[in-house]
C-alpha cells in the first residue's frame, strides 16, 4: 500500500468511529430529553412564526401608508412647478396694467379679462386638488410657513408681524408646497427706547 492509500483508510476509519460514537450517545439519551428538545423546538418554531407574521403585518401597514401618501401627494412636485404659471399670470396682468403705451388701447381690458379667466380656472383646479394660499398679511411670522426676505422698520406694527407679501405661499392639504416670501416688521429705535 502506498502512503496516500493508508491516509485515506485512516480517515475513513476515524469518520466511521465518529459516527458510531454519535449513535452510541443518541441511544443512551433518555426519552424525556428527546421530548423536551422537541417541545423546545416547537416553541422556538412558534415564536419564529409569530415574529414573521408580525413583521409581515407591519410591512403590510407600511406599504398601505406609502400607497395612501403616494395617492394623496403624488402630484406634489407637479403642483409646485405649476405655481410658477400662476405667478407669471399675475406678472402679466400687472405689466399690462402698468404699461403706459397700452393704457390707451381699447382692447387692453379684454386681454386682461381673458387672462383673469385663465387665472380663475387655474385657481379652481388648485382648490379641487387641495391647494390653498397661505394668508400671511398682519400675521405673526412663522418659519414653518414663511420665508423672511426683508425687515421693514414700522412704528405701528409689533416686531415679527408680516406687513408685506412678496410672493404667495401655498399648502397642499396639510403639507407646505411653497413658503410665502414676506417682509417682516422690525422695531424702530423710537419704539425700542420707549420700552
Amino acid at each position: 500500500m502506498t502512503k496516500s492509500e493508508k491516509k485515506e483508510e485512516e480517515k475513513n476509519l476515524s469518520q466511521g468511529n465518529d459516527l458510531s460514537e454519535k449513535e452510541k450517545v443518541a441511544k443512551k439519551t433518555p426519552d424525556s430529553e428527546k421530548k423536551k428538545s422537541s417541545e423546545e423546538k416547537l416553541k422556538e418554531t412558534q415564536e419564529k412564526l409569530l415574529r414573521s407574521m408580525a413583521e409581515m403585518e407591519n410591512q403590510r401597514r407600511r406599504f398601505e401608508k406609502e400607497k395612501d401618501e403616494a395617492f394623496e401627494f403624488g402630484g406634489f412636485n407637479f403642483a409646485r412647478e405649476s405655481l410658477s404659471l400662476l405667478d407669471n399670470i399675475d406678472r402679466a396682468i400687472n405689466s399690462f396694467k402698468n404699461d403706459e403705451k397700452l393704457k390707451n388701447n381699447k382692447d387692453l381690458n379684454k386681454i386682461i379679462e381673458a387672462i383673469d379667466v385663465i387665472k380663475k380656472d387655474l385657481i379652481s383646479i388648485f382648490k379641487k386638488n387641495g391647494i390653498e394660499t397661505i394668508e400671511c398679511i398682519n400675521k405673526k411670522f412663522d418659519p414653518n410657513f414663511h420665508q423672511a426676505m426683508l425687515e421693514i422698520e414700522n412704528i405701528t406694527k409689533e416686531s415679527g408681524t408680516i406687513i408685506q407679501e412678496i410672493q404667495k405661499g401655498y399648502m397642499m392639504k396639510n403639507r407646505l408646497l411653497r413658503p410665502s416670501l414676506v417682509g417682516v416688521a422690525k422695531k424702530t429705535l423710537e419704539k425700542a427706547d420707549k420700552k
